[in-house]
Formats: C-alpha cells, sequence, structure tokens
C-alpha cells in the first residue's frame, strides 16, 4: 500500500497532466473554428502570411494566399498589400520579393505593396509593424492557409492590430492532409501564449 504522500503526489501530478491535456484539447478547438471563420472588413492593409517559393515562383500555397489577398484588394477592402517571408538557406529571393512579384504581374501598383518579414510567423509580422503603425494603420486583414489563421491574428493583436480572419479559401493543403498542421498549430499557439510567440524557434515554425 502507498503511503498518502505518495498518493497524493500522484494525484497531484494526474490533474497537472489532466489540466494539460484540457488545456490543449481547447487550443485544438479554438485553433479549428477560427479557421472556419472568414470576415473581412475594410482594413488599412491586407497581410498576407509568407509561404515557401521555388527560384521566384511561388508555391501553390503561396500563390493561393496572394490570390486571396488580390481579390479582396480588387474588392476595395484594402488598398495595401504586405507581403511577408524571408529567404530560406539557399534560395534567392525572399518569399516577400516573390509575393510583390506575383502581384505586380496582376496590375497590383508596387506602390501599394510593402515588404516585410522573417524565419517564422513572429517575425513576419513584427517587421513589418513599425511601418503600418507609421502609416497609421489598425485594422488588418490577415490572409493565410485556415489552420494558420489563429495564430497569425493572434500575434498581431500582440503587436497592436485589431486583425481579422481572411484565409484563403482554396488552400492546396486540404482534408486529411490539414491534420498535422492543426497540430502543430495546436502546440504553437499552446506554447505562445505561455513564453510569447517570439520563442518559438524551436518548433520551425511557418
Amino acid at each position: 500500500m502507498l503511503f498518502w504522500p505518495v498518493r497524493l503526489a500522484l494525484r497531484v501530478v494526474a490533474l497537472i497532466a489532466l489540466a494539460i491535456v484540457i488545456y490543449f484539447a481547447v487550443t485544438l478547438i479554438q485553433v479549428w473554428l477560427t479557421s472556419r471563420q472568414y470576415d473581412p472588413h475594410p482594413a488599412g492593409a491586407i497581410l498576407v502570411m509568407g509561404a515557401a517559393e521555388y527560384d521566384g515562383t511561388p508555391t501553390n500555397d503561396l500563390k493561393s494566399r496572394l490570390d486571396e489577398a488580390l481579390k479582396l484588394y480588387r474588392q476595395g477592402y484594402a488598398h495595401l498589400v504586405v507581403v511577408t517571408g524571408g529567404r530560406r538557406p539557399g534560395d534567392v529571393y525572399t518569399e516577400a520579393e516573390v509575393g510583390k512579384r506575383y502581384l505586380v504581374g496582376q496590375g497590383v501598383p508596387a506602390a501599394d505593396i510593402l515588404e516585410a518579414g522573417g524565419n517564422d510567423s513572429y517575425e513576419n509580422i513584427a517587421d513589418a509593424t513599425p511601418e503600418l503603425k507609421a502609416r497609421g494603420v489598425h485594422r488588418i486583414l490577415v490572409t493565410t492557409d485556415p489552420f494558420h489563421e489563429y495564430r497569425s491574428m493572434a500575434i498581431a493583436s500582440d503587436e497592436g492590430f485589431a486583425p481579422s480572419p481572411t484565409p484563403t479559401l482554396d488552400s492546396p493543403i486540404a482534408g486529411w492532409s490539414t491534420v498535422p498542421y492543426f497540430a502543430k498549430e495546436t502546440v504553437a499557439v499552446g506554447f505562445g501564449r505561455v513564453i510569447g510567440y517570439d520563442n518559438l524557434e524551436w518548433l520551425h515554425d511557418a
């Protein structure tokens, strides 16, 4: 028979484990519910979260995000598009450069496009923040894959913006293939709330 201090310790450990499971379960629900939201409003800018490019050409994932931003721009929701994303090892171009080139090719004036970004979601938004605030931008539309929407908006909120979700509606990542992405985002959001979204380099977040 276990002594009562040991039983007490085991109960405490079990309660802590249960609390952690519940916390991440609730986080997953929040990430999933946000992925289903699409709520464009007139805004100061459309923020496009970076994604991979290939030798100067946007991947299908990045292209779907850019096309969504292009649609919102043409519908007049905002007159400034912020393309984000840095340069991966071995790349010649940054994701932001590729995004800008694509949008210009679709008829968006270069003056209406702002480049920013770094190596992860936090850096992408943080790098764009000073210029956006200098322009008096407060409300932004956040365009990314649905599973990535919650974290992107959380970071934008932490940076002082009022974000609205405008995820791409035709992401090439769909169906069961989104499961690992939702799992990753749940972990990222769960830890990001506790340690800060700027401390997630170990997650290799996009």
